[in-house]
């Protein structure tokens, strides 16, 4: 309460939290942003929206690789625009690629937005997926990226590439959307912040000020004390994740039938099912019922990916959960 924290703050963030996230931002992306090319938002969700509120006109057309997190299409729907799905497949890990990329890019196609790692995939994009992107936005000057980079530093056996850095000549037109929650698990403290250009972050500011106002203030203060602070914590939680994500990996492929691109980022799983739709379990909300029914595990059908068949499978618990929901998995689909 000394600090100010019971108190209103400007509605783009305190000036403390907004040079921390440009700075983290900064080192990441071999960006040069300031203080004032920042917005924090009440998480990293309602950046994406307020992001889309302010930039899309009606009819916009906003590319999005699929499968991919079910609120991107919505989001853009929200905002008058149109979602345009480019598929990609766990053949090659989900990667992008050039041709379907160009052809989905229309006169009316403003913004392709990035995910990676992606949720709820896993994947991570590698060199040639960046370079594609970067070929297509250099065949259309005024085109926008916006990456959501939520889950990267949530990344296994590969590295972790950002546009920007891959492609400088286009940096200027690639927006970062970022947070606490996945990195630091401040999933309830609801902070996300938006980097961008001074235009865009005054109309973020100004829908904002007229929804939620300001983020909580408190949540700022802490979102500061995650981003400056020691990082030691992230390091342990990383190598967590990935012991999980081996044990999961390994205990999904066991299973017969079961196919599954190995996850390179974020705290999910997403097995290909489709060998046991049909039959009793026409789909895969289906499925999901009958894992859950029989099994007593939750998961998420990959259908509100945009993938049918699928089934989205999080690490992001203890190891023996893990391990017992696995076999449980087994278990339920050995049923059928």
């Amino acid at each position: 309460m000394k600090k100010g924290c019971g108190k209103y703050t400007p509605v783009s963030g305190t000036a403390e939290l907004r040079a921390a996230a440009a700075a983290e931002l900064n080192a990441a992306h071999g960006t040069k942003h300031a203080a004032e090319n920042i917005i924090v938002s009440v998480g990293a969700k309602h950046s994406l929206f307020n992001l889309f509120m302010a930039l899309l006109d009606d009819g916009d057309e906003v590319v999005i690789p699929s499968p991919c997190w079910v609120s991107y299409p919505e989001i853009v729907a929200m905002a008058g625009g149109k979602p345009v799905l480019v598929d990609t497949v766990p053949d090659d890990g989900y990667q992008l690629h050039y041709e379907p990329l160009a052809r989905a890019v229309t006169k009316k196609t403003r913004v392709i937005v990035l995910n990676s790692p992606c949720n709820p995939t896993g994947a991570v994009y590698d060199m040639n997926s960046m370079q594609a992107v970067a070929r297509v936005m250099r065949e259309n000057p005024e085109l926008l990226v916006v990456t959501d980079d939520i889950y990267r530093r949530l990344v296994y056996d590969m590295a972790w590439l950002s546009l920007c850095k891959v492609a400088p000549d286009v940096a200027e037109r690639v927006i970062l959307v970022d947070g606490v929650s996945k990195t630091y698990a401040m999933t309830g403290w609801r902070i996300g912040f938006t980097a961008g250009p001074v235009a865009l972050v005054k109309a973020m500011d100004t829908l904002q000020g007229q929804s939620t106002t300001n983020p909580a203030a408190v949540a700022q203060a802490a979102a500061v004390a995650a981003l400056t602070g020691p990082q030691e914590s992230v390091a342990a939680m990383h190598a967590e994740f990935d012991k999980r994500r081996r044990a999961m990996v390994d205990g999904l492929r066991a299973i017969p039938k079961v196919k599954l691109h190995e996850p390179r980022g974020a705290f999910y799983c997403f097995p290909d099912l489709r060998a046991y739709v049909g039959g009793k379990c026409k789909d895969d909300l289906a499925l999901a019922e009958h894992i859950l029914e029989k099994g007593r595990v939750a998961v998420v059908p990959g259908s509100g990916f945009f993938a049918p068949g699928f089934v989205r499978l999080s690490y992001a618990t203890s190891m023996a959960n893990v391990q017992e929901g696995v076999k449980r998995i087994g278990e339920a689909l050995a049923q059928l």
